[in-house]
C-alpha cells in the first residue's frame, strides 16, 4: 500500500498526461526566471547603460559556478528521492530531505566566504576591464552575502518537485519571480541603487520564498518534512547526492569555463562591447533552454519512479514525448534568431554598435540549435535514472572536450567569429554522440526484457 502523499499516479497515470501535469509547473517556473533574468539585463541596460550589460555578463561566470553548486545538491537529492519513492524506502527519502540542507548551508557559507575575499582578482579573470569592474563588483558583492538562501530555496525546490509538489514548486519560482520584477525597477529608477538594486531585489525575493518553504516542510503531514531525526550527516547520502548531481554540476562549471574563454575572447579581439553583446545573446538564447530544462524536470521524477519500479516500457514513453517536445522548443529559438534578430537585440538596448555586434552573434549561436533540444533531454535522461558517468561524460562532450578546445583554437584563425562559431560546432558533435548513446541504451534495454 502506498503512502497518501507519495505520488503513486507516477507509475500508473497516462504518460502523456504525467508530463504535462510535472512538466508545465517547471516549463512556467523555468520560463519565468529566464524571463526575469532578461528583464533584469533589460532594467540594466536601458536604465544604467550598454557598459552596465557588459559588466553585468563578466558576472556569469559567478553565476555560473552558484547554478553548478545549487544543482550538484538539489538535482541529486531529487533524483534520489524519486528513485527511493519509487521503492518505497521513505526512511532514506526523509534522511535526504535532512542532508539537503545541511549541504547547502555548508557548501553556501564555504564558496561565500573564499569568494569574497578574491572577488576583484576572480572578476578581472573572468574578464572584467577598469570599464566594467565597478558593475560586476557591486552585483556580486550583494549576491554571495545572500548565497546561503539562494542555495537552500533552489534545493528544497528541488525535493518539494520530487516528493509529488510540483505546482507548489512552481508557485514558489512565481512568487520569487515577481517579488523581483516588482522590487528591481523600483531599486533602479526610483531609489537609483544601480546594478546592486538588481541584486538586492534578488535576494530578498529568495528568502521570502524560502520562508515559505520551511513552512510547507514543517507540515507534520507531509511525508518529507522538518524533524530534529532527520538532520544528521549521513556519509553514504551525501555522497549518493553528489554523485548523481555530478553531471548537471559539471555542466554549469564548464558553463562558467566558457563564459571566461568567451569574454576574454571578446575583449581581445573585439573589446569589451562585444562581451555585453554575448550578454544578450546569452539571455535570449537561455530562455528556450530554460524551457528545455523545464520539460527536464517534469520527467525526471516520472522516469525515476519508474526506473525504481522496474517498469521500462513507461521509462522509454516518457524518453521519446520529452524528446519531441525539446526539439520544437528549440526550432523556435532557430527560428528567431535567424529572422528576427535585430527585434530581439533591440529590446535591451538602443545603442546601434551594441546591437549591431548581437545581431551577427545571435545567428550564429542558434544555427544548429533544432538539435540541441535532444541533447539536453537525453543527458537529463541518464542522470534522471541515476547513471552519472553517462550523463557526465554528454555534459563534458558539449561543454569541455569540444567547446573549450574550439575557443582556445578557433578564435586565433578567425578571430571574433570564432568564438560564436565555436558554439554551434560543439552543439553538433555533441548531438551526434548523444545519439548514438541513447540507441545503444534503449538496445540494452530490449534484450533485458527478453
Amino acid at each position: 500500500m502506498s503512502h497518501p502523499y507519495i505520488p503513486a499516479e507516477l507509475g500508473t497515470e497516462k504518460i502523456s498526461k504525467l508530463l504535462r501535469q510535472y512538466a508545465m509547473p517547471a516549463i512556467i517556473a523555468m520560463s519565468a526566471t529566464s524571463l526575469y533574468n532578461m528583464v533584469d539585463s533589460i532594467f540594466i541596460g536601458q536604465g544604467v547603460g550598454a557598459m552596465a550589460i557588459s559588466g553585468f555578463a563578466v558576472t556569469f561566470p559567478f553565476m555560473n559556478i552558484l547554478a553548478a553548486l545549487g544543482t550538484l545538491v538539489g538535482i541529486g537529492a531529487g533524483t534520489l528521492i524519486s528513485v527511493r519513492l519509487g521503492q518505497r524506502d521513505y526512511d532514506t527519502a526523509k534522511r535526504i530531505l535532512g542532508n539537503v540542507v545541511i549541504m547547502n548551508i555548508v557548501i553556501g557559507l564555504a564558496f561565500t566566504v573564499l569568494s569574497l575575499i578574491f572577488l576583484d582578482p576572480v572578476l578581472y579573470f573572468f574578464g572584467a576591464s577598469d570599464r566594467t569592474i565597478y558593475y560586476a563588483r557591486d552585483f556580486m558583492t550583494v549576491i554571495l552575502l545572500g548565497n546561503v538562501f539562494t542555495h537552500l530555496y533552489f534545493g528544497l525546490n528541488n525535493v518539494l518537485r520530487a516528493s509529488g509538489h510540483p505546482k507548489k514548486a512552481m508557485a514558489l519560482t512565481i512568487i520569487t519571480i515577481v517579488l523581483n520584477a516588482i522590487l528591481a525597477p523600483i531599486f533602479i529608477f526610483v531609489l537609483k541603487w544601480g546594478i546592486k538594486g538588481i541584486a538586492i531585489a534578488t535576494i530578498l525575493a529568495q528568502f521570502v520564498s524560502l520562508v515559505w518553504q520551511v513552512k510547507i516542510f514543517s507540515n507534520k503531514n507531509e511525508l518529507l518534512h522538518f524533524h530534529k531525526s532527520i538532520f544528521k550527516p549521513d556519509i553514504r547520502i551525501m555522497k549518493d547526492m553528489l554523485y548523481i548531481g555530478m553531471a548537471p554540476f559539471l555542466m554549469n562549471f564548464a558553463a562558467c569555463i566558457v563564459v571566461i574563454l568567451i569574454n576574454n575572447g571578446f575583449k581581445k579581439y573585439s573589446g569589451d562591447l562585444a562581451i555585453g553583446a554575448y550578454g544578450i545573446v546569452n539571455r535570449v538564447a537561455f530562455l528556450f533552454i530554460m524551457i528545455v530544462m523545464g520539460i527536464n524536470q517534469g520527467m525526471q521524477p516520472i522516469v525515476g519512479y519508474n526506473y525504481g519500479a522496474k517498469q521500462m516500457d513507461r521509462v522509454q514513453q516518457v524518453l521519446k514525448l520529452t524528446i519531441i517536445f525539446a526539439t520544437i522548443i528549440t526550432t523556435v529559438a532557430f527560428l528567431l534568431g535567424e529572422f528576427f534578430p535585430e527585434l530581439l537585440a533591440r529590446i535591451f538596448t538602443s545603442d546601434d554598435d551594441l546591437v549591431a555586434l548581437a545581431v551577427y552573434g545571435l545567428r550564429i549561436t542558434v544555427l544548429l540549435y533544432p538539435f540541441i533540444g535532444a541533447q539536453i533531454v537525453i543527458t537529463n535522461f541518464f542522470q534522471s535514472m541515476g547513471m552519472a558517468g553517462k550523463a557526465i561524460f554528454l555534459s563534458l562532450i558539449r561543454q569541455v572536450l569540444v567547446l573549450i578546445p574550439c575557443l582556445i583554437i578557433m578564435p586565433q584563425f578567425f578571430g571574433v567569429t570564432g568564438v560564436w562559431a565555436s558554439l554551434p560546432l560543439s552543439d553538433g558533435i555533441a548531438a551526434i554522440v548523444s545519439t548514438i548513446m541513447i540507441f545503444i541504451q534503449l538496445r540494452k534495454f530490449k534484450t533485458e526484457q527478453i
